[in-house]
């Protein structure tokens, strides 16, 4: 009987999910809870980040030069191959700024999902000797991606200004919900790939391959009227473009060209994009609820895991 009883109690304590308690011995309940353990340890996470960032470039000569000049060359890749010998500059106007701004958003996501995915993994170590809030090693690679993305985005900037590309004022605001739109979906597939890829350490590979098909699903570089041209030529249903203009990532990248981009015109932006971004942030939201939930019934695990 006492055996069984034992049984019983294990049986109930696994069926429980896993919570956080504070320093008093209190369960922390609901998300705001969550948020608060955090910015109680935000000094912490400005360490990962800062270490993160430091262990990037450790020992070399150039150091967080390479902040630009990977993304330069990336750039200059790009330009020449497709706008020069493809010819994709020839229906694009200040091609250059064109295919830059949408880079500069692109690698800024890839960089959120692909270091938070690997983010656990790599902290193996403080996961299984410390108590921390497992969400602060995906939110330290997300925080890493977006010092990054400050770099790269003040070349972006003064590139814009040298080649007179930029628009008014009031449509560079388009700059704020379109990187709001990749914070939103970036800490939600961070944190999610983060804990899957605790358990199956494939989820991180696989990332990396369709990143890579997201960014070519994307106006990066082509342009929106180049996608509308070839659905119509070949007589494709109606309802392909509309799920094409529903990626988050293709309206969010829409957005940064209108900000920065100032050679566009109407025709090179699907009708309705501030709704249709409205729409896609208040599913990312949904998303990241979803994401986070799955996060913490799997975090009980991750020591052993690891």
């Amino acid at each position: 009987m006492r055996v069984l009883g034992t049984s019983a109690r294990f049986a109930r304590l696994a069926a429980e999910p896993f919570s956080t308690i504070d320093s008093r011995g209190l369960r922390t309940r609901g998300r705001a809870g969550k948020i608060g353990e955090i910015f109680d340890r935000r000094h912490l996470l400005d360490l990962l980040i800062r270490r993160d960032l430091q262990a990037r470039y450790r020992d070399s000569f150039l150091g967080f030069l390479w902040t630009v000049i990977r993304p330069l060359i990336q750039f200059l890749m790009y330009f020449i191959v497709l706008g020069q010998f493809l010819r994709a500059a020839e229906g694009i106007d200040d091609f250059a700024i064109y295919l830059f701004s949408g880079l500069t958003l692109f690698t800024f996501f890839n960089d959120m999902v692909s270091g938070s995915t690997s983010s656990l993994i790599l902290n193996s170590g403080l996961v299984k000797k410390i108590y921390l809030p497992r969400e602060i090693f995906p939110l330290a690679s997300i925080g890493g991606a977006a010092f990054m993305f400050a770099v790269q985005l003040i070349v972006l900037f003064v590139a814009a200004l040298i080649f007179q590309a930029l628009p008014g004022p009031a449509m560079m605001l388009w700059f704020f919900p379109s990187v709001l739109l990749m914070l939103i979906y970036g800490i939600a597939f961070g944190l999610l790939l983060s804990a899957v890829n605790v358990y199956l350490r494939d989820i991180q590979y696989l990332t990396e391959v369709v990143l890579m098909l997201a960014m070519w699903g994307s106006p990066i570089v082509y342009s929106w009227g180049m996608v509308v041209d070839v659905f119509y030529r070949f007589d494709l249903p109606a309802w392909l473009l509309e799920v094409y203009a529903a990626n988050p990532l293709t309206l969010a990248v829409l957005g940064f060209h209108k900000a920065f981009w100032g050679a566009g015109t109407p025709a090179d932006y699907p009708p309705d994009l501030g709704l249709r971004m409205a729409i896609a942030g208040a599913v990312g939201l949904v998303i990241l609820w979803i994401s986070h939930r799955v996060f913490t019934r799997l975090q009980g695990n991750f020591a052993q895991e690891l």
